[in-house]
């Protein structure tokens, strides 16, 4: 199944989703699918939601899309501890054309399931805790727009409407 990446507003994006009740040959599908994707669209983070499946999968690698030696999948992931606070530039694969500041905790800890199934607890900080933040918020219905103000959020929208609709001048 050739997967593409969705894009905002797609409702798949928008609810919440179900846990992986097992680790399956459909799991690592979409774990190829996924990953593949994330490479190709120069991303570090990609979330089962931003590929039309909602399922609580994450795939992550900070080292970029053009070394890709540092990928991890996460299965089911939740945030069991939080730290500080950071303010960082973000986008989305998934949010075409813009970017803001969106305020996140500094270090997190996450508990999750790799793809042997095994549970991994894994701590970090700066880019990996961002990250992490991020892909959950797409497992948990939300986008890093719902991050900021409403009024960054209205005139994205309206250039949004404009972008997918090019008769409302």
């Amino acid at each position: 199944m050739s997967r593409k990446l969705i894009t905002y507003p797609n409702p798949v994006l928008l609810q919440p989703a179900r846990p992986v009740e097992q680790i399956d040959d459909f799991i690592h599908l979409l774990v190829e699918d996924m990953t593949r994707l994330m490479y190709e669209n120069r991303g570090i983070g990609l979330a089962a939601p931003q590929v039309g499946e909602s399922l609580r999968v994450v795939t992550v690698d900070l080292s970029g899309p053009d070394n890709q030696e540092e990928l991890t999948v996460y299965i089911n992931p939740e945030i069991i501890h939080t730290e500080g606070e950071i303010t960082s530039e973000e986008g989305c694969l998934s949010v075409m054309g813009y970017q803001s500041r969106v305020s996140r905790f500094e270090k997190i800890k996450i508990r999750a399931r790799n793809l042997e199934g095994q549970e991994v607890v894994q701590e970090g900080e700066g880019l990996w805790a961002i990250c992490m933040q991020h892909e959950i918020d797409h497992l948990n219905g939300k986008l890093f727009i719902d991050h900021v103000s409403r009024l960054k959020r209205a005139i994205y929208e309206k250039k949004l409407s404009k972008w997918l609709d090019p008769k409302k001048e």
